[in-house]
């Protein structure tokens, strides 16, 4: 007898629904300009710390380039003043040493048998007469060189002791500047890791890089009243409406810099609220 076949009911395939890639494309790029615009808050109020700094660490490194150029000044000074007066002492003693040789060769001239052993002997006297003359003479200019090198000296000294107060003085003031504003440094920089994190390298480095050559420090910037927030050139209504579209990432076509509408911004200080 012939086996009848059973057929299985065939299970009914489930198709899944088409995602919508427009909507996710947006949401996507909405999520990056939101994670790029709230790196840039956290990066400005670290900005707006160092600024309140000033020119103050310019100022104190000015100051320590000046203040170790004067000590290595002075210290070639002080050093050329002790080789001068060592230079008069020198002198100093070697007419005490010639003068006594005089009184050795005069007391010899006493006792000399003959004519030429005091001749000899006078040349001698002669010849330590002269040295001594011109050691006098190095002794004066020797004495003279000191005396400038001591007022020069002293004017260094002076001018180096005012730097080095002036230093002193700008350093406590940067110290206590940094001392009042460093936890909340810290904290920001924590935040801006943390932040930067959420962000693909690709778009970390092209903020990164804008930033740097910004001279404000502003790579993302919301787009006000039609024009770009950090170069204020207007932006045409059909950009505009490109950015609030959340398609694509838009830059501003005069500063280079990334545009976000007020859907970004308000999403970030609502955070922050």
């Amino acid at each position: 007898m012939a086996k009848t076949e059973t057929k299985s009911p065939a299970k009914e395939e489930k198709t899944p629904k088409a995602a919508n890639p427009a909507t996710k494309a947006e949401i996507t790029i909405a999520e990056k300009l939101v994670e790029l615009y709230r790196l840039q808050s956290i990066d400005s109020q670290a900005d707006r710390i160092r600024t309140q700094r000033g020119e103050l660490p310019l100022e104190v490194q000015d100051l320590e380039d000046e203040v170790a150029g004067l000590e290595t000044r002075l210290k070639k000074l002080e050093d050329e003043l002790a080789e001068a007066e060592q230079a008069v002492a020198d002198k100093t003693n070697f007419i005490k040493d010639a003068k006594a040789a005089i009184k050795k060769y005069e007391g010899q001239q006493a006792k000399v048998r003959n004519n030429r052993e005091y001749d000899s002997l006078s040349k001698e006297v002669e010849f330590q007469n002269l040295e001594i003359q011109l050691a006098e003479k190095r002794i004066k200019e020797g004495k003279f060189t000191i005396d400038s090198k001591k007022s020069v000296v002293d004017e260094s000294t002076k001018l180096y002791k005012e730097r080095k107060k002036d230093l002193d003085l700008k350093k406590k003031e940067l110290d206590d500047i940094i001392s009042e504003t460093e936890k909340e440094e810290k904290d920001l920089q924590k935040k801006s890791d943390a932040a930067a994190k959420q962000i693909e390298e690709r778009l970390l480095s092209a903020y990164r890089r804008i930033r740097g050559n910004a001279r404000n420090g502003l790579a993302v910037v919301p787009f006000e009243r039609g024009s770009c927030g950090g170069c204020f050139n207007a932006i045409p209504p059909q950009r505009q409406l490109d950015i609030r579209s959340h398609k694509k990432i838009i830059v501003c076509e005069h500063c280079g810099r990334i545009l976000v509408d007020e859907y970004v911004v308000e999403r970030v200080k609502g955070e922050n609220a």
